[in-house]
């Protein structure tokens, strides 16, 4: 059965152009997003390749500082190095001035050490610290109270609040 109402078929044409509108308008929309997508698409990938660049920047950069941490205190070392080498070098020379020259050398070393955080622990006449100390003795000591330091047999070492090596030290008994 057909229709032959003309306002039945002005309808259909009418749909018919408004759906091709909403299509182009769809195209159009679909177009944008595939557009807007890649432009997403490649931002990403950008900063993914920045990302790799700064990983590989920041591991060189610590493989760096590994390598030559050391640097600074080894060219404060190298002047007593050379004292040393000097002192050896040195014929002659009297048992005195030989000893004025290492203790010289060792001033300075111990100079170097302090300016690079090490310090000497020597706890001569304090009490027993088991944190720092490590007694390997204990001796009568008239006069000194129990349990205190009277001798150090090596001295420790403390690298910026850290213990290096306790001191050796011998304790008077009670």
């Amino acid at each position: 059965m057909q229709s032959n109402d003309p306002t039945a078929s002005n309808e259909a044409q009418g749909q018919g152009e408004a759906g091709g509108a909403e299509l182009e308008a769809l195209k159009a929309r679909i177009a944008e997003l595939e557009s807007s997508n890649a432009e997403l698409r490649d931002t990403v990938l950008r900063e993914k390749a920045e990302i790799e660049n700064q990983r590989r920047r920041l591991h060189r950069d610590v493989e760096q500082a590994r390598r030559f941490a050391n640097e600074k205190l080894l060219n404060e070392l190298l002047p007593v190095y050379d004292g040393l080498e000097m002192g050896l070098q040195a014929e002659g020379g009297d048992v005195a001035s030989v000893r004025e020259g290492i203790a010289l050398t060792l001033k300075s070393l111990i100079k170097i050490a302090e300016n690079n955080g090490l310090v000497q622990v020597d706890p001569v006449g304090q009490p027993l610290d088991p944190e720092r100390h490590h007694a390997v003795a204990m001796v009568e000591a008239p006069g000194a109270a129990p349990n205190t330091v009277v001798n150090v047999l090596q001295k420790g070492y403390v690298l910026n609040d850290r213990l290096l090596r306790p001191a050796l030290v011998a304790v008077a008994k009670e």
